[in-house]
């Protein structure tokens, strides 16, 4: 999401064909792959070309956007694959992921993990241009990186209220979905519009090519790291436990609590916030439904999931402690699952801590739940 995005204008998102081609010229490539990908964004563009979806013409261009960048990832990556076909060699061994309903915690727990200097995540411009990962020393002189380093800049700008919700940057560790989308699997877009066809589509599948892929690309952008843990984090991996399992059956799992009624509320403010202005429908009550039924579906298939695999591989945390001991709730996860707590693995995560709480990544957001047409007593009764 660039400031270029939020103020460009279409009368509408075109079509699936129509942006495939798009995003053909955009990078000079034409091989996808395979066709994994198409049957989801197929559904996905017909909805947002729907009355249902109610786009507006800034809408049009974000959504248009959204899909696109999909499609690009995917020629980047088979282009890099096939470039490198090494990657495939590369060993994934015990990854975390963390996961759990949105605003519980997880953006600050998987920023805490993967600032130990032995592991890796997804760099925000790596999930949009999927590639091995340059030395660090080098990002500064990489035109696609500085492109998106000052969109995002112009971003904050433009949206200050923004900050406090989801502090983001080019070089921040971001979640995974971006890498999931690949395959047209994505609970992302669930969040940004109102997509009852796509919806339905999604709650039927089988994840797993889409983690198939997901690692595939893991493989290749720690071709240069591989002696570090991968460190995780997307709350929609509750939605395909399973799938994730079969692809990466030693995970490790951390899995984050808080109020629903907390967590469904601030869902619903971050997604009107993304959208302002993209949709006629996708506001209040609507969204207050569809996120309530969206991560309550996710919520029922996690629990229903877990209990199937060795319990050693989760670990649960609540918000409250993470938010009053940080530091002990980093190395309780570290102590279950045998990981080394050393002092140069301390003090890099005593660092990130006291930069999160300050500056612009400092959290702060204010929201109702009654502004999206719920009330707790519903929003408990989904979540029992």
């Amino acid at each position: 999401m660039t400031d270029d995005v939020m103020q460009r204008e279409r009368a509408d998102v075109g079509s699936f064909e129509d942006i495939a081609a798009a995003a053909e010229r955009t990078t000079g490539m034409s091989d996808f792959g395979d066709t994994a990908h198409e049957e989801g964004l197929r559904i996905l563009v017909e909805d947002l070309n729907s009355a249902e979806a109610g786009l507006t013409g800034k809408g049009n261009y974000f959504q248009r956007s959204e899909v696109k960048s999909a499609l690009v990832g995917r020629l980047l990556t088979q282009a890099q694959f096939n470039a490198r076909p090494e990657h495939v060699d590369v060993p994934i061994e015990r990854p975390i992921f963390v996961m759990g309903l949105p605003r519980t915690g997880t953006t600050a727990l998987h920023r805490l993990l993967h600032a130990d200097p032995r592991a890796q995540g997804l760099e925000m411009w790596i999930t949009q241009y999927p590639q091995p990962r340059p030395p660090r020393e080098t990002w500064e002189t990489d035109p696609i990186f500085t492109a998106m380093q000052q969109a995002f800049q112009a971003h904050h700008v433009a949206n200050p209220e923004y900050l406090g919700i989801h502090y983001m940057d080019a070089t921040s560790v971001e979640e995974c979905w971006r890498l999931l989308r690949q395959t047209g699997k994505s609970n992302s877009y669930e969040s940004l519009a109102n997509v009852p066809r796509y919806t339905e589509w999604l709650a039927k599948q089988d994840w797993t090519d889409a983690y198939a892929r997901h690692k595939q690309n893991l493989q290749l952008i720690g071709l240069n790291d591989q002696d570090k843990r991968w460190v995780l984090k997307n709350p929609s991996h509750m939605t395909a436990l399973d799938a994730l399992m079969t692809v990466y059956p030693d995970a490790l799992i951390v899995y984050t609590h808080r109020d629903p009624v907390t967590c469904i509320a601030s869902s619903c403010s971050l997604s009107a916030e993304t959208t302002a202005g993209h949709s006629t429908t996708f506001v209040g009550e609507t969204i207050g439904r569809t996120q309530l039924d969206l991560w309550s579906r996710a919520y029922h298939a996690f629990h229903e999931a877990r209990p199937k695999y060795d319990q050693a591989q989760f670990v649960d945390v609540a918000f409250s402690d993470l938010v009053k001991d940080p530091l002990g709730v980093t190395r309780s996860i570290y102590e279950r699952f045998g990981l080394d707590w050393t002092p140069e693995v301390q003090a890099a995560i005593e660092e990130i801590d006291r930069e999160s709480r300050q500056g612009a990544a400092k959290p702060s957001h204010s929201y109702r739940l009654e502004d999206y047409g719920l009330t707790e007593d519903e929003v408990r009764a989904r979540f029992r």
